[in-house]
């Protein structure tokens, strides 16, 4: 229960800061959001990868490889997005900051869920 209360604070705070550096009066942009989509994007090769994967295998599995490189690009897109349109003069370099603390805060709490509740336990996050 502490972990699952942690990692909803941990969303929070992270989505809290992606806000601040959309709707604070002195950036006053939305661009940021766009990263939301990457947020949404991330879990989702890995999750495909190990419903296809058999985890008997204790050796290197290319399925598994190909989702955890394809979430790392997603990652890096999504650090590399709000400093392209900073760079672009979209958004000021304030709001280029508090997206990526925000970053950084989301992609840690994505992390988390899946050590915490990603063991083929009985209160595992692959019964939903």
């Amino acid at each position: 229960l502490a972990a699952l209360i942690s990692l909803s604070f941990g969303g929070a705070v992270g989505l809290m800061f992606l806000m601040l550096g959309c709707a604070l009066p002195q950036y006053n942009r939305y661009w940021p959001l766009f990263v939301l989509f990457f947020y949404v994007l991330s879990p989702i090769p890995y999750c495909i990868a190990r419903r296809l994967v058999d985890d008997t295998d204790a050796t290197s599995n290319a399925c598994k490889e190909l989702a955890i490189f394809l979430t790392t690009g997603i990652v890096v897109s999504a650090f590399g997005l709000p400093i392209v349109f900073a760079r672009a003069e979209l958004i000021y370099w304030g709001a280029c900051a508090l997206v990526l603390t925000g970053n950084t805060v989301i992609f840690a709490t994505i992390l988390g869920f899946f050590l915490v509740f990603g063991s083929n336990d009985d209160f595992s996050w692959q019964q939903w």
